[in-house]
């Protein structure tokens, strides 16, 4: 490119800078992210769900660097989708460095690079390393999901890469939003901030944590919800992977986002699929379930097993990323509230870093969650919005019992969605609590 060509480039890029080094930080609801602190000598990699506030988050990044007595002049952002800088390439970014070292002779003891949309340059990884490989400054790299993948970024980088997921509010950060006070022991509270709290916590499980949709109406809500999926199918899956049988994929979306918490079986999608003379292929199927897991859009569980080939034959089970949009895909016409609490401790355990199975014991009992913690620590959790009937309560500590015979060091736990759904009695060894008193503690204190 001809240095006349590139000069309009050079401009947007320096006008770019100097409002990143310039401009107050954007204000947003703080986020609770576990480890995204980073590790020396890698990129501080933000992917999740489109719209679930990643730029928002590294501009909260920012801050707290500001808030620890870094310079505003060592902190620049530069979103690269603009349409000023299309036809930019990765050979052009060293112009960047080259103009912040002008403008900001004294950043000697290192720069905090934040890169929004970084995926739109073409070799962006190239660069990125290089500055990695310099040794001097920190990098931050946000990007939708429709290019910047977990297992994309580790390839691209290398290895040089720490991998931050973020989902939509959780039901802490949408209380902070709405100016609400998170309670700082949820289990010691009076009787009318218990109220107000399971009345907010029912409201969240139904709006869900996508931080546009907080205070729409209900159908704003869902066109807003409805467009987020369409735009995950036709841009996260369909343009990027080159999915032809665009039919299949959306038969796909809506039975999966339709049936949150169900048991997910390929051969019996493919079989209903084909008796509605929908033509698919068994691995497409299998494909396309990758695909929206990779766009965050859908969670998959597989069932616990030390055996592969006994993970492979069964079921998955599956959920959305989010509970607003169980509502929007339910056609029961049923109450879903149970779905969208399982749905909820699910994304509040990824959140956690856990991985997450679910439990079925040779006696055909169920447990929905075994979660391996960061530490190794194993829980299994039962999650059931009512068990004060005692038919009901028998049932659940049954299967908790019984897969707790099976993985003895694992910690047992029941979430009710309200403190007048836990059983009359449980076993001294079963923590019974209300849902929401677990996703307001931090990791560890409950």
């Amino acid at each position: 490119m001809t240095d006349l060509l590139l000069q309009p480039l050079k401009d947007a890029l320096i006008e770019k800078l100097a409002e990143s080094l310039d401009a107050p930080l954007p204000e947003g609801t703080p986020r609770r992210v576990y480890g995204a602190t980073g590790l020396p000598g890698k990129a501080t990699a933000v992917v999740g769900m489109r719209r679930a506030g990643k730029t928002t988050f590294l501009h909260q990044l920012r801050g707290e660097r500001l808030a620890r007595g870094m310079p505003r002049t060592q902190l620049p952002y530069i979103n690269f989708e603009d349409e000023r800088l299309a036809g930019l390439a990765a050979s052009q970014l060293g112009f960047l460095l080259d103009e912040h070292a002008r403008r900001v002779p004294e950043a000697q003891d290192g720069v905090v690079w934040c890169f929004d949309e970084i995926q739109v340059i073409p070799g962006w990884e190239r660069f990125v390393r290089r500055l990695l490989d310099a040794g001097r400054d920190e990098v931050i790299v946000t990007g939708s999901s429709a290019a910047l993948l977990s297992r994309e970024i580790a390839t691209s980088l290398r290895g040089r890469a720490w991998e931050v997921p973020l989902y939509p509010f959780s039901f802490a950060e949408a209380l902070r939003h709405q100016g609400k006070v998170v309670p700082e022991n949820p289990g010691f509270i009076t009787a009318a901030d218990r109220a107000r709290i399971e009345r907010a916590f029912l409201d969240w499980l139904g709006v869900g944590g996508f931080p546009e949709a907080q205070g729409l109406d209900v159908a704003a809500r869902r066109q807003l919800l409805r467009d987020y999926v369409d735009v995950a199918i036709l841009r996260d899956v369909v343009e990027r992977h080159g999915v032809s049988n665009v039919t299949g994929l959306r038969w796909l979306v809506r039975h999966l986002l339709g049936n949150a918490a169900a048991l997910f079986s390929v051969e019996k999608f493919y079989a209903a699929l084909k008796s509605q003379g929908v033509a698919i292929a068994k691995d497409t199927v299998h494909q396309m379930l990758a695909h929206l897991e990779d766009c965050f859009l859908v969670r998959m569980v597989w069932m616990e097993s030390a055996s592969e080939r006994q993970r492979m034959v069964n079921p998955r089970k599956a959920y959305p990323v989010d509970t607003g949009l169980i509502p929007v895909f339910d056609r029961s016409g049923k109450s879903n509230v149970g779905h969208a609490l399982e749905t909820a401790v699910l994304i509040e355990l990824e959140r956690r870093h856990c991985a997450v199975t679910y439990v079925r014991t040779p006696e055909g009992y169920e447990v929905d969650f075994f979660a391996r913690g960061p530490a190794d620590e194993t829980e299994l959790i039962q999650v059931c919005a009512d068990a004060s009937d005692p038919a009901t309560a028998e049932r659940e500590l049954r299967s908790l019992q019984a897969a707790a015979a099976a993985y003895p060091g694992a910690r047992q736990r029941l979430l009710t969605l309200t403190r007048d759904g836990a059983p009359a009695e449980a076993p001294a060894d079963v923590v019974v609590q209300p849902a929401y008193e677990w996703l307001l503690m931090p990791p560890g204190k409950n």
